[in-house]
């Protein structure tokens, strides 16, 4: 059953063929570490975590290389403003390598929890600054670079197709609606490929280069990271649509010129997390929830949020809303409790996956990495006449696409300290016979996620958490 992929470069589905059989090269453009990542980035890096794992089950060998921007990101794409990880180091009054490492680990642990399968390979840019330089050097021998009073830039108009993947209107677009114009600019488009240093400023990260003291542009480093990790193996380029526009036009252009050759096959792109008005989150606007404010305080599993996603195709917004939080809740809940059943039947005997089964599944993940469908294919196994065993070996077999850890969900473990304590409170308005109390009490742990099940020996809190099962508690006699 053949892969298809919506590849954003001629706007269609096609069949996916690598450059080498059975070999992919994966790059993911990631963070830009002046700030944690928010949930609608952290929607992108699943919509790619569910790409390679698909990539995977379909038995291909994937490379793939991230990026960590810790340097010359501006706060206006179009090489406006001031550099992020400087105005980050200003704000929270530590260096920016400081800030860059600890939001470097930062989003490492979010995406650990959202159990994404991490990168083959990180790269960050000021770890390739001469490799940037490298590919500068190319540029401006071959003219299409040129220099102003504020860095070396690139003439897109020396460049065909500039908008191949933008399919913008190039005479529609005017620079200065944002922040700032630049008039030594030959062109609206153009974009810095290295900045100079501020005359008189000292800039925390800086290096010495052809052209002057200063640091590489924005759209440069993905480049240079890419051509060097995945050297003929250049497959899918991935990003937020929000890249679409600005920073990967500039990246084809930039790289096609100085190799003559095309960069990447295929583009995909996800779609926005949209909240209350259609706005999408965004850290400019101040208006952003990170997994931890979000998820972990409230004592919601990450996975959840993982769930979530699968609701919505990755090319189509997805709204965030704390109805749609708990929605998610409780439906990764309805779907622990049958694998349980499955699970805790099978008693450890092996089953075989259910062939025809798993060619729906296929066919759904297949088809642009359409999860929607494939939840819907999931739940039709768990309802069918098969066996128990089979049903587990199915849904284990799911679970290499879906990463939300169901070889876990009949496995005990520890309840939060204040799910705990609710429990005890619950269990003593039992022994008192203050049913009142007692019910309360359920009502509480039940709106923090936990369904409490009584029975005539036992009281059963069935946790909704990926990772936490089954706890039991003794009735009194």
């Amino acid at each position: 059953m053949k892969l298809q992929l919506y590849n954003s470069l001629d706007r269609k589905k096609s069949d996916f063929n690598p450059i080498h059989p059975g070999k992919v090269g994966l790059y993911t453009c990631g963070p830009t570490v002046y700030n944690f990542a928010h949930i609608g980035n952290l929607r992108t890096y699943i919509f790619e975590d569910i790409l390679k794992r698909v990539l995977l089950y379909n038995d291909f060998q994937v490379t793939h290389v991230m990026n960590i921007t810790d340097v010359g990101h501006l706060t206006g794409d179009r090489d406006m403003g001031e550099d992020k990880m400087e105005k980050g180091a200003l704000r929270e009054g530590r260096t920016a390598w400081e800030i860059a490492e600890f939001y470097t680990r930062a989003f490492k642990s979010d995406i650990e929890r959202l159990n994404i399968i991490a990168p083959d390979i990180w790269v960050k840019a000021t770890d390739t600054i001469d490799d940037q330089i490298a590919l500068i050097k190319i540029l401006e021998d071959t003219g299409y670079s040129y220099r102003t009073g504020d860095g070396i830039y690139f003439d897109t108009s020396k460049f065909k197709d500039y908008t191949r993947l933008s399919h913008q209107d190039i005479e529609s677009l005017r620079e200065g609606a944002r922040v700032e114009k630049n008039p030594e600019k030959r062109n609206a488009t153009d974009f810095a490929l290295w900045k100079f240093s501020p005359a008189g400023v000292r800039r925390q990260m800086e290096w010495d280069s052809p052209w002057g003291t200063g640091f590489p542009g924005w759209h440069i480093e993905c480049s240079a990271m890419s051509m060097k990790y995945l050297d003929g193996l250049l497959d899918i380029h991935c990003g937020g649509t929000d890249h679409i526009d600005v920073h990967h036009t500039n990246e084809i252009a930039q790289s096609e010129a100085a190799t003559g050759k095309k960069f990447f096959n295929y583009w995909m792109h996800g779609a926005f997390l949209i909240i209350a008005g259609g706005k999408k989150m965004a850290k400019s606007e101040d208006n952003f929830l990170t997994l931890e404010n979000a998820f972990v305080k409230n004592d919601i599993n990450p996975l959840v949020y993982r769930f979530a996603a699968f609701q919505t195709h990755y090319r189509k917004p997805m709204e965030y809303s704390e109805e749609s939080v708990q929605a998610a809740r409780n439906g990764l809940q309805h779907l622990q409790n049958p694998i349980r059943r499955v699970a805790q039947n099978s008693a450890g005997q092996k089953g075989a996956v259910i062939d025809k089964y798993k060619t729906k599944f296929l066919g759904a993940i297949n088809d642009d990495l359409n999860m929607p469908r494939a939840m819907a294919a999931v739940q039709e196994m768990l309802k069918s006449n098969s066996a128990d065993t089979d049903k587990h070996a199915t849904i284990l077999d799911y679970d290499r696409v879906l990463g939300l850890r169901l070889d876990k969900v009949d496995r005990p473990a520890e309840l939060p300290q204040k799910i705990t304590l609710l429990v005890a409170e619950r269990q003593a308005a039992r022994d008192a016979k203050d049913w009142a109390a007692s019910d309360r009490l359920r009502d509480t742990i039940q709106d923090l996620g936990y369904l409490v099940q009584d029975t005539k020996e036992l009281s059963l809190i069935h946790i909704s958490e990926p990772t936490r099962q089954l706890t039991q508690s003794r009735m009194p006699d």
